[in-house]
């Protein structure tokens, strides 16, 4: 369709889109290059200047989708984070909708096995963005004020309680003489936790950074090639501590249809 002048209507949404969808894969190539940099050269290779130099741009033209060097560091830990916590997520979404019928409430071993190999198959695959996350921090980065990546954060200590409540019916015995209060913990953390699992007490919210302690140790080690040097099958090692960590934890393995 031709408007007045001649010129066909619509041309310009057309450009629009075209316009968008370069520009979207721009800055996915940015992002990409700038993890790449990261594997190889550490936190301290992630520089607009090395990633332009990379693409074979100009460093002014990667300020056109960048305003700051801290602006893409928090934009790539959110990116990382948020999949990580949709990794963890699906897990267990997945290992809740497989549970017996007899445990509508989920079967504890289960979710925790399922979380836990999520996290550890995610941090395997994703090294760089582990270490983002976790690790390594970036020189001069300063971080928005309520953190890179609230939403994702959220949701992955969310997570971790929820696996801390799952095994706290079986768990609690063991956990009586605890000393912990409200108090012990960040104020931060709490607002996370407490209004998802308000009946979670603070022995429980202390568990479930016992889990994380457990969880993150292991895939740490591995992520930075340290067991590496020590096993041949840092896998085995992984699958016998979470089953060793569940009976620790005194839940039962209900069904063992979730193992794989």
């Amino acid at each position: 369709m031709t408007g007045t002048s001649g010129t066909t209507t619509g041309a310009a949404p057309a450009g629009r889109g075209r316009r968008e969808r370069l520009r979207a894969e721009t800055t996915a190539e940015i992002k990409d290059t700038a993890l790449r940099l990261m594997a190889s050269g550490g936190p301290d290779a992630i520089t607009l200047r090395a990633i332009a130099r990379e693409m074979g741009m100009t460093a002014n033209a990667i300020y056109g989708y960048f305003a700051t060097r801290d602006d893409l560091v928090t934009t790539l830990i959110d990116d990382v984070y948020s999949a990580l916590a949709d990794a963890v997520e699906a897990a267990w979404a997945a290992a809740a909708t497989r549970s017996p019928a007899e445990t509508p409430a989920g079967d504890p071993a289960a979710l925790i096995l399922a979380w836990a190999r999520a996290f550890r198959g995610w941090a395997l695959a994703h090294p760089e963005g582990f270490r983002l996350v976790y690790g390594d921090p970036v020189p001069g980065y300063r971080a928005p004020e309520e953190g890179p990546a609230p939403d994702a954060a959220r949701r992955v200590c969310t997570g971790l309680a929820g696996l801390a409540a799952a095994a706290w019916p079986y768990a609690e015995p063991l956990y009586r003489d605890s000393a912990f209060t409200w108090a012990d913990f960040d104020a931060g953390l709490l607002d996370k936790v407490r209004p998802a699992f308000p009946d979670l007490p603070p022995a429980g919210v202390a568990l479930a950074l016992r889990l994380w302690g457990h969880l993150h140790g292991l895939v740490a080690l591995e992520v930075y090639g340290h067991l590496g040097r020590q096993t041949t099958n840092p896998d085995k090692l992984f699958q016998e501590e979470l089953t060793r960590l569940v009976t620790t934890l005194g839940v039962p393995r209900i069904s063992d249809r979730h193992e794989e």
